[in-house]
């Protein structure tokens, strides 16, 4: 297979994924009426992943946080993993499975919402987070890729691209964060 026509066939399974996608409009339809929810509540929303999935964090806090498309108040939105001491002081410490879980331990409360972004779904320090977030009562949306791991059953609403690939899966995700975050910025400004 030549370049070209590989670049081709990655572009035909991007755009079959985006279509697989298109069914799950009124799951990130829930999950932003979830987040809307948090935040007229007074609520906020945690962030996080590993790699790619903590840039998509990151990414997703800033348009909460900043603006999107739209002026409007800015929402309590953060990334537990954009603190290198704490990451690296727990990873040390405790292990690297509790490097998120303690942060949720320290920051979430009863009616906030946990957003959880892994391709695999197996990530031990997700995975724990997670658990942590169950426990004190905060609701928990998911991102992940078509198996799922353990991450599917653990959330209150979770979102599967249909890939297995990160690159496609991270592809399909930052399709549907923007549309979360354009519904949610909306909803704030009625």
């Amino acid at each position: 297979m030549d370049t070209t026509e590989s670049m081709q066939v990655q572009i035909e399974e991007h755009q079959r994924v985006v279509a697989m996608a298109a069914q799950s409009v009124d799951l990130l339809e829930h999950m932003a009426e979830r987040l809307v929810d948090c935040f007229w509540r007074g609520g906020k929303l945690l962030l996080l992943g590993n790699g790619g999935s903590a840039a998509d964090a990151q990414h997703i806090a800033a348009e909460l946080v900043g603006r999107f498309k739209y002026d409007r108040r800015p929402l309590p939105a953060v990334a537990l993993t954009t603190d290198s001491s704490i990451l690296t002081a727990v990873s040390n410490d405790l292990g690297f499975e509790h490097s998120l879980a303690r942060q949720v331990e320290a920051l979430a409360a009863k009616g906030d919402v946990l957003w959880a972004l892994s391709v695999s779904g197996r990530s031990p320090n997700v995975i724990r987070a997670v658990e942590k977030a169950k426990k004190i009562g905060a609701a928990v949306l998911g991102f992940t890729g078509r198996s799922g791991g353990a991450l599917v059953e653990l959330c209150d609403l979770c979102f599967q691209a249909d890939h297995e690939s990160s690159d496609r899966v991270q592809e399909v995700h930052q399709l549907a964060y923007h549309l979360i975050c354009e519904r949610v910025e909306r909803s704030v400004l009625e």
